[in-house]
């Protein structure tokens, strides 16, 4: 997590589920990485229905860009007026070859997929997708998100295996997650972990464990505190 630009090495499990050589962790659900995308990050940051004008959304570990292409899909289809921000942080990018394989396996997205993976593979992290600015912000978060001077009224923590990749989880990073969350902003996982949940309710989230997809028993979600 501590270098600046290197390069994520993907391994393709049964010839399309990319998998991290890094942290030994697949990128998404096995079963239907787009549903899950839906289940655990928009719908549990109730999202479209918060959309507005200016809302901001940020993210831990950017991967494929699944996230990013499901948001901007639902952006569209909720007909909110303006534009939505999307910042992602992202220490090990992924090779764009890479990318445009993960992401032939969501045909629904294919028209957005290709926009991203053209301006992917020219380098550019900062660019327009369907009306969503997106910025992605590359480096150990624990570096560059305290240097970020924006704040997200959703997050997104979408990291590797808490077990594999703990540095994006440690309290310390939480806090910060937290600093730069505004007072009624919400954040959503898949990781139900203890350490996990504990950690964001001391960084001053109200947490709850609901369900979680396919699978996967629980996921956490939660809402800042107005007290803390």
């Amino acid at each position: 997590m501590t270098t600046k630009n290197q390069s994520e090495h993907v391994i393709w499990q049964e010839g399309d589920v990319p998998v991290s050589a890094l942290f030994d962790d697949p990128y998404f659900s096995m079963a239907d990485g787009l549903a899950e995308t839906r289940h655990v990050f928009l719908s549990g940051n109730d999202l479209p229905a918060r959309f507005r004008d200016g809302f901001r959304i940020a993210e831990l570990g950017f991967g494929t860009g699944l996230n990013l292409l499901a948001t901007a899909m639902a952006w569209n289809r909720s007909g909110t007026a303006g534009a939505l921000h999307f910042t992602s942080f992202e220490a090990y990018p992924m090779p764009s070859s890479d990318m445009a394989q993960a992401l032939k396996a969501f045909p629904e997205v294919a028209h957005l997929a290709a926009q991203l993976v053209s301006v992917w593979g020219r380098g550019a992290r900062r660019f327009d997708l369907a009306g969503v600015h997106v910025e992605i912000i590359e480096g150990d978060a624990r570096s560059t998100l305290p240097e970020w001077g924006g704040q997200a009224d959703a997050w997104y923590l979408d990291g590797f295996s808490p077990a594999k990749n703990p540095e994006l989880w440690g309290e310390g990073l939480l806090r910060d997650v937290a600093c730069h969350t505004a007072p009624t902003g919400t954040f959503a996982t898949y990781s139900a972990a203890g350490f996990v949940r504990r950690g964001l309710q001391a960084a001053g989230f109200q947490v709850e464990r609901v369900p979680g997809y396919g699978r996967k028993r629980h996921m956490s979600r939660g809402v800042m505190d107005k007290a803390t």
